[in-house]
């Protein structure tokens, strides 16, 4: 994925990522949006919504914190904080899940906003949360929902198989 070069362009691309993401969450039936398997570890869609809508809730803390002039660059150790995050939100049902990650999104993009000026730091965070973090799920989740789909349409066809006997 190349960077884009300008903010409308940086605002085109988060949108047009995480429009193909829900898109995708979308495809799959309600029972299957918290089924394992998506990752390896056990992730289910609902756990990558989670984990997407909890870095966009940092990114929209870190813009407040750039607007306020009190952010400082420091590193981040993201193996554990994908593990918080995991742990706070596996519980959670879906819809509140959904609903989470919009309004960090939208909280994200509001402190981006008020922002009087372009920081790289802001730019950084922006992108990394928004679509480079899309677009480093979506191949995995295009495969998932093609998966999905392909189960169920097996399990259909042999369904009617079994009823024509």
């Amino acid at each position: 994925m190349s960077k884009p070069s300008t903010r409308h362009d940086l605002i085109a691309e988060e949108d047009r990522l995480w429009a193909e993401l829900h898109r995708l969450v979308e495809l799959l039936p309600e029972d299957e949006v918290a089924a394992p398997g998506y990752f390896a570890e056990g992730w289910s869609a609902k756990d990558l919504v989670a984990h997407i809508g909890s870095w966009l809730a940092e990114a929209g803390i870190v813009l407040e914190r750039i607007r306020f002039g009190t952010y400082r660059p420091e590193e981040i150790d993201i193996d554990s904080m994908n593990r918080q995050f995991y742990e706070a939100m596996k519980d959670v049902p879906f819809k509140t899940v959904r609903a989470q990650a919009s309004a960090a999104r939208n909280r994200m993009l509001l402190a981006w906003g008020s922002l009087d000026h372009d920081a790289p730091d802001a730019q950084r965070w922006i992108r990394k949360s928004g679509p480079e973090h899309y677009a480093e799920h979506l191949p995995r989740l295009r495969e998932w929902t093609a998966e999905r789909s392909r189960s169920r349409d097996s399990l259909r066809l042999e369904s009617r198989l079994n009823e024509d006997r």
